[in-house]
């Protein structure tokens, strides 16, 4: 209740400037997609928000909104700011009123744009929003909440559909839908009964399509490469496209902690260590120094993958100091029960049992269990390695 409350006095406070500023002088200012001056204006802007420096993007989001108050984009990149400061670790519920404020008048004005003057671009922005929004209470675990939001980006994404010819922008959605849509019944085999309501996808094609948004949007740019590298990595085990996708993030905003962290874990998984210890440490050095996003849940994945290097290293002290220091910051914030804390126990269980030290061992291998699930792998490793104690 709390949380609806200060989002109505936000929203509130946010449309004063719609009512109160003057309206625009000239039809084409409600075609801010297809104006280069306006990307030229909110370049900088954008890539100050990607990179993390918020209060530096928000300002020049609030000239943008007393030029163009009319217009769903100043809002929608005002609430792109907040949300990229819950994505480093979405537990952190400090930024939900203000995102869902913003988002709120996006909507708004959106509707106003695509009843009154640019249905394709209004559609473009309401598809947006909507999105956004589910995807937070999809997060939040408000289940209904966010299957209204997909019904509504799915309302707005069909008027957006085959008009890619005015804007690159208008791909990303539908090339998001094209691979979710097979995703989920490829992957949810009990909600499929669901899903005929829905028009089939093509995940194939959407990827080409992200690849195309990835390349040629400007708004839209860094969104469609964020999808990309997930699911190169995550879905099409493409290790090799999504390392690329992801330097490339890392290289452009070298100061935003989740770009950093996806690479380094990539990284990780293809073995390439040394690379691994430098960021490692870099990210520590970050966080200690209160860099902004550089938090606990950066320091649990610097912390388990330095240990697990030095621990390949036979550097045993070293590896059990970052491996505790992992746990650590997983402890802070309630993440005992994520896969690198309990590989960090094993792992210390491991070291322990090559020092010679069984009762540790055991100690660890059984702190393990009583952890994780008997279905996890890090529960049948410490199973296992008990048995031969």
């Amino acid at each position: 209740m709390k949380l609806e409350v200060k989002n109505i006095i936000l929203g509130v406070g946010i449309l004063v400037s719609f009512f109160s500023n003057a309206q625009p002088k000239d039809s084409l200012d409600y075609n801010l997609l297809q104006n280069p001056f306006i990307q030229i204006e909110a370049t900088e802007a954008i890539n100050s928000m990607y990179n993390f420096e918020f209060k530096k993007s928000n300002s020049h989001f609030n000239y943008l909104k007393k030029q163009y108050p009319w217009h769903p984009l100043p809002y929608l990149l005002t609430s792109l700011n907040y949300w990229w400061r819950i994505v480093p670790n979405y537990s952190n519920e400090e930024w939900d009123g203000q995102f869902l404020a913003y988002i709120d008048t996006t909507q708004v004005l959106a509707k106003r744009l695509f009843k009154d003057h640019n249905e394709i671009e209004g559609a473009f922005f309401l598809a947006a929003a909507y999105a956004f929004e589910g995807r937070l209470y999809s997060e939040r675990g408000w289940y209904r909440k966010a299957a209204v939001a997909g019904r509504n980006t799915l309302k707005y994404l069909k008027y957006c559909r085959g008009h890619e010819a005015y804007s690159p922008e208008l791909l990303f959605g539908d090339a998001l839908f094209n691979y979710y849509s097979e995703w989920i019944r490829e992957n949810y085999p009990l909600l499929r009964p669901l899903m005929w309501v829905f028009p089939k996808g093509d995940k194939e094609e959407g990827i080409k399509q992200l690849k195309e948004v990835a390349r040629n949007a400007f708004y839209s740019r860094t969104e469609a490469q964020y999808y990309l590298m997930r699911l190169l990595a995550s879905e099409e085990h493409d290790i090799r496209g999504a390392i690329q996708v992801a330097q490339y993030l890392n290289e452009s905003f070298p100061d935003n902690a989740y770009f950093e962290r996806y690479y380094m874990r990539l990284l990780y998984q293809s073995g390439r260590y040394s690379r691994v210890e430098k960021m490692g440490k870099e990210m520590l050095v970050k966080i200690d120094s209160g860099k902004v996003g550089y938090e606990e849940n950066s320091g649990r994945y610097a912390g388990f993958f330095l240990g697990h290097v030095y621990e390949l290293r036979t550097k045993y002290d070293l590896a059990k100091e970052y491996y505790n220091l992992g746990m650590e910051y997983a402890e802070q914030i309630g993440a005992t029960d994520k896969g690198y804390y309990y590989y960090s126990i094993l792992h210390l269980g491991i070291i322990a049992e090559k020092e010679k030290d069984k009762e540790l061992a055991r100690s660890y291998y059984k702190r393990v269990k009583k952890a994780a699930g008997r279905k996890h792998d890090a529960w049948k490793s410490a199973k296992r390695r008990l048995e031969k104690l």
